[in-house]
């Protein structure tokens, strides 16, 4: 008598397609993870429900997706470790992304209350971990400049920040009623014009925060006559024609987990528009995972997804495009 088994647990969320044969009790079940073909096995079913009669053994097909080469050195240009340090999962973290072939990540500052956090990151973790200080739109108060002044202090620090920013503007997260969103615009614009000030006296290069405001940014940016081979607008989220004006300005756009959405056919125009040539990628983790994580909380080992809808984007193999989307990033950064 032939012992009843279940599907190993593993199996329990893959699809399974059965192409059944007419008067026969035997099914063959093709056995798919995310779309990719994994296994293959012969099956009897049972009157029991959830239970099969296995009359072979499953055959594990090889997974596509191959692992990093070891000499890969993909790196997230932009993420947000703070939740993480604070959960105590910074090694974790870091473990992970290197399973998938990310190993350098800057961590990207906000607000004096995660400057100081981000430099001591950077102390402990050397040439893994690198950080930037700005004073991020959405933490622009009526003291910002206060903290711009504060700001300063901190390029003295070793190791000291690799890029100002992030900085920019942001009309997604305006106040509803139109004469406190005037009051919020104009701060923002300010703040950003004296932290471009700043970047000029450090001859930094800038990490652009710029959402739903992209012409007003460029305005800005232009009137300041601030050199586009220092600027990279990240999280692009703009279509190809924006990419134009930025291309041609001499800047540059990172990309986010958001060029593997459905929805995000403009944005998968722009990389192609950008090409290779100064493409950075990122996560912003926490945040915006990529498919095949959407919906949970981005870690910035997740970079690995974007390059590869990024290379596939732009006719490159996975190898190519990391090898240069590193090298564009340790050159804007000059990371050593």
């Amino acid at each position: 008598m032939q012992r009843e088994t279940r599907l190993p647990g593993k199996f329990a969320f893959w699809s399974i397609f059965e192409f059944a044969f007419i008067n026969f009790p035997v099914f063959p079940i093709f056995l798919f993870k995310e779309t990719r073909f994994v296994g293959l096995c012969a099956l009897r079913v049972s009157v029991r429900k959830n239970r099969v009669l296995p009359l072979r053994e499953i055959i594990i097909v090889p997974q596509p997706r191959r692992p990093f080469n070891a000499a890969m050195d993909l790196i997230d240009s932009h993420c947000h470790f703070e939740k993480f340090h604070q959960r105590g999962q910074v090694g974790a973290i870091i473990a992970r992304a290197a399973e998938l072939g990310v190993n350098r990540f800057i961590n990207i500052g906000t607000s004096m209350d995660d400057w100081a956090l981000y430099r001591d990151l950077a102390r402990k973790h050397l040439g893994k971990l690198f950080w930037t200080a700005g004073l991020h739109p959405c933490h622009v108060e009526e003291d910002w400049r206060d903290h711009v002044t504060a700001l300063s202090t901190y390029w003295t620090d070793d190791p000291a920040p690799v890029a100002l920013g992030e900085i920019g503007l942001d009309n997604f997260h305006l106040p509803k009623y139109p004469d406190e969103a005037a009051e919020v615009k104009k701060r923002q614009a300010d703040a950003f014009r004296a932290q471009l000030d700043m970047a000029f006296q450090f001859d930094a290069p800038i990490v652009v925060h710029s959402r739903n405001a992209f012409d007003e940014t460029m305005a800005i940016l232009e009137e300041k006559q601030f050199p586009g081979e220092k600027v990279v607008f990240h999280c692009f989220a703009e279509g190809p024609e924006e990419m134009k004006r930025l291309y041609a300005y001499g800047g540059r756009a990172s990309f986010t987990g958001i060029v593997t959405y459905k929805s995000a056919e403009n944005v998968r125009q722009a990389v192609i528009e950008q090409g290779i040539e100064r493409i950075m990628v990122e996560t912003d983790a926490p945040y915006l995972a990529p498919v095949p994580h959407r919906g949970k909380e981005c870690e910035p080992g997740y970079t690995r997804y974007t390059a590869e809808k990024c290379a596939e984007l732009l006719g490159l193999s996975l190898e190519d495009f990391a090898t240069r989307a590193t090298a564009n990033t340790e050159a804007f950064f000059g990371l050593k």
